[in-house]
């Protein structure tokens, strides 16, 4: 029986995200230079996209680019910021007859002015599509994301928007550059590594943890269904037994 034959319908997660790691590694098992994995990589992201908007998941959220990739040789970047514009040239068009609404999380003012334009127009084309939220954390981290919030959250106390006392969890997370959406149900990490990588770290707080061996390039459609069956056969507690959720069921 195929994986997609048994995800229960009703029991969807509504907010998925992804590390996709494995390009770099791919590419050089196929004695090729780095940037055809990541090219190969844009394919799978294609793949995978249009199965969650299948599926009916809400939020699809991709690493796609951190803070400290900013790092890497300066060819390698060069090479990942044009294979970024010519991207969103190509997709915008598919997202559009997808209803697929495309987001960003992270410091966009980083980014290539060239980049950043392309960037930002198909996130105003696509603003008012209502199917799939796709959002790509780009020149994202979790420390920058939390250290930023707290920078913004300080302000307000100094300027007297707010109380210091009034910041609680719910406070903390609208400071986010994820306010406004779900807590993901269900993190998958390619290429098997067993870390989390400065991604999402407030956020995954009860997020189901999923890795493969599958490097980011060969991670294919069945893969992801298998992970979506596996996070439905897990019992989400958030702290509280199973007797308490036989009670509240």
């Amino acid at each position: 029986m195929q994986a997609l034959d048994q995800i229960i319908k009703d029991r969807i997660p509504a907010h998925v995200a992804i590390i996709m790691d494995g390009n770099g590694r791919w590419a050089k098992q196929h004695g090729l230079q780095r940037m055809f994995g990541h090219k190969q990589g844009v394919k799978t992201v294609h793949e995978i996209t249009t199965a969650a908007a299948k599926l009916g998941i809400q939020y699809l959220t991709l690493y796609a680019f951190s803070t400290e990739n900013w790092n890497r040789p300066k060819e390698e970047v060069d090479a990942l910021m044009a294979l970024l514009v010519e991207t969103i040239k190509q997709e915008t068009p598919t997202l559009m007859n997808n209803n697929v609404r495309l987001m960003t999380i992270g410091d966009l003012s980083r980014l290539p002015e060239v980049t950043r334009q392309k960037f930002e127009q198909c996130l105003e084309q696509t603003s008012h599509n209502t199917g799939l939220n796709l959002v790509l954390a780009l020149s994202y981290s979790s420390r920058w994301e939390i250290t930023h919030a707290m920078q913004q959250a300080a302000t307000d106390v100094a300027q007297g928007k707010r109380d210091a006392a009034s910041i609680d969890e719910q406070a903390v997370s609208d400071y986010m550059t994820t306010a406004g959406m779900p807590d993901p149900d269900l993190l998958i990490r390619t290429s098997g590594e067993y870390r989390i990588s400065n991604f999402l770290l407030w956020q995954l707080a009860y997020a189901e943890l999923y890795f493969t061996d599958k490097l980011w390039p060969d991670f294919c459609v069945e893969d992801f269904y298998a992970a979506i069956v596996d996070y439905q056969h897990r019992e989400r507690r958030f702290g509280k037994t199973s007797e308490q959720l036989e009670v509240e069921s």
